[in-house]
């Protein structure tokens, strides 16, 4: 059967009580998106920490990726304009820089599979 997405985030952080594992969950995703791999989109009433451990590790997975692959968004970018062979149009890659990165991220898997 398949872990809850708390007993993934316990698991995969170390953490046996629930508020530890969503802290330690939120504390590395708040690290990854300081590295230059994020678009601050987050109201700054409810934040990080009123999203849902579901989200927060597919966020995790996502910008943990491609930071090990192109260490940041504009590698990304640069690599999707590659992959589309645009890499000399502006708007559209003005256009991508406003998408989000698990869009940018799903656009290059659907673009390389």
């Amino acid at each position: 059967m398949k872990k809850s997405p708390l007993q993934q985030a316990q698991q995969r952080f170390g953490k046996e009580d629930r508020v530890e594992a969503k802290a330690a969950l939120v504390s590395a995703v708040k690290e990854l998106a300081e590295s230059g791999l994020w678009i601050d989109r987050l109201s700054p009433e409810k934040g990080l920490e009123n999203v849902s451990n579901r989200k927060l590790l597919h966020l995790h997975e996502v910008l943990s990726t491609v930071k090990d692959k192109f260490s940041n968004r504009a590698g990304l970018i640069d690599a999707i304009l590659v992959a589309e062979k645009r890499s000399k149009d502006a708007g559209f890659q003005s256009r991508l820089e406003s998408f989000p990165t698990p869009r940018l991220w799903d656009h290059y898997r659907t673009l390389s599979s």
